[in-house]
């Protein structure tokens, strides 16, 4: 037996009566659609773009690696060891930073392979492109006005541009070509995150390869710089556009739909452009912007807390009502809506299964909340298609969780 009682609730007859329904109650008594994947021919598409950017992340990824140990002044078996050697702390402290998100989205947490799209997107397609983007830029403007200039323009002008924009292409593909698994601003900076720790990572490489070539006292320097005082440089960046998106999924205003994304990306580039600029006005000014650096991130954290909290609240107030239809109990709420109520299934009877409910619950909880907000704003939304597959989900849960 569960600790959350001896089997589920009577059957119902039919839905509620309305005069038993609480005041606001969401419910929708449309059948079931055949398809129990209202999204499956744009999930297809998504994928088919992914692998092929994938793919092609890949590639350019080898060239860029292969070009940058044959074009050093230095022998090639030696740049591929300083590469091996600078590839051990940069994806060594992942283990430190990955799990930092992931206990931050404690309600509704994204699947891991939506988490591991993001990370190998940043990684691959992201890297490979901004890399020659930038290493073009670079050159170029080298070439016509010295290579200080051409320093200059790939970290504070092409750097923010291409970068900013490559990582946060995983966000809009996931909020065009996987809606289900992205409901609003905490999503976005999800995504962005992850997206963003994988590009963090394989930059980290280079950087620490170089490091490594000019002396132990340099990569020592660079390691504190960019894996223990700045590892969240990236990230912020990037949330930035993921909260633009996450609002215009979240909002039913045109004018906010459209704008809030390009303001998040121009104020992700902005960021950028500005820690990548400060270095060049002198050791003094930059400690003093480190000053205001860690006040942001502190401001940022605690944002980000109080949206998850946001998201909480929200799915206990749209699953109130399924209390009433019986889909769901009050204990059963009070696990969904918990901060740990995932850790506690851990030492559960039946623990996956409660997992799988609890998701189900909380998707069930976002869709009313997306269709609630499209209805109001007369506006057509696909979550309204999720609805009922996931309470019939719910249902097979229950009936598998409290079966004897």
């Amino acid at each position: 037996m569960t600790p959350y009682g001896g089997g589920p609730p009577h059957p119902r007859h039919a839905s509620a009566h309305p005069s038993h329904r609480p005041p606001g109650a969401f419910v929708h008594v449309a059948p079931s659609p055949l398809d129990p994947q209202p999204d499956r021919v744009r999930r297809r598409v998504g994928a088919v773009l992914y692998v092929l950017a994938l793919l092609a992340g890949i590639v350019l990824n080898a060239l860029f690696f292969i070009l940058e140990i044959f074009a050093s002044k230095r022998p090639p078996d030696v740049v591929a060891q300083a590469m091996l050697a600078g590839a051990v702390p940069a994806f060594a402290m992942l283990f430190v930073y990955l799990p930092v998100p992931s206990v931050l989205d404690r309600y509704d947490p994204e699947p891991w392979w939506c988490l591991l799209m993001a990370f190998a997107w940043g990684a691959l397609v992201a890297t490979g492109v901004a890399g020659f983007v930038n290493s073009f830029v670079h050159m170029f403007v080298a070439n016509a006005s010295g290579a200080k200039a051409g320093h200059l323009a790939a970290a504070v002008i092409s750097a923010p541009i291409s970068e900013e924009i490559m990582k946060s292409m995983i966000v809009w593909g996931f909020f065009f070509f996987l809606r289900r698994e992205f409901d609003g601003v905490v999503d976005g900076i999800i995504y962005a995150t992850f997206s963003a720790l994988g590009f963090a990572a394989v930059e980290n490489v280079s950087y620490y390869a170089r490091a490594a070539l000019e002396g132990q006292d340099v990569f020592a320097a660079t390691f504190v710089l960019r894996g223990i005082v700045a590892p969240w440089g990236h990230p912020l960046y990037t949330s930035m556009t993921g909260i633009g998106i996450g609002l215009a999924r979240e909002s039913s205003s045109g004018l906010v739909r459209f704008f809030a994304p390009f303001g998040g990306l121009a104020l992700a580039i902005a960021l950028h452009a500005i820690w990548n600029f400060v270095p060049n006005l002198g050791a003094n000014v930059f400690l003093v912007s480190l000053l205001f650096w860690f006040a942001f991130v502190g401001t940022f954290f605690v944002i980000v807390i109080a949206l998850v909290i946001r998201k909480g609240r929200t799915i206990r107030n749209f699953l109130r009502d399924e209390i009433i239809l019986g889909n769901i109990t009050p204990a059963e709420l009070a696990l969904v809506t918990s901060a740990f109520g995932r850790a506690r299934t851990y030492f559960m009877p039946k623990g996956s299964l409660w997992r799988r409910f609890i998701r189900a619950a909380a998707r069930l909880a976002l869709c009313k909340w997306h269709t609630a907000r499209a209805i109001k704003g007369k506006k057509r939304t696909i979550s309204i298609e999720f609805i009922a597959p996931l309470r019939d989900e719910m249902k097979r849960l229950r009936a598998e969780i409290y079966a004897r």
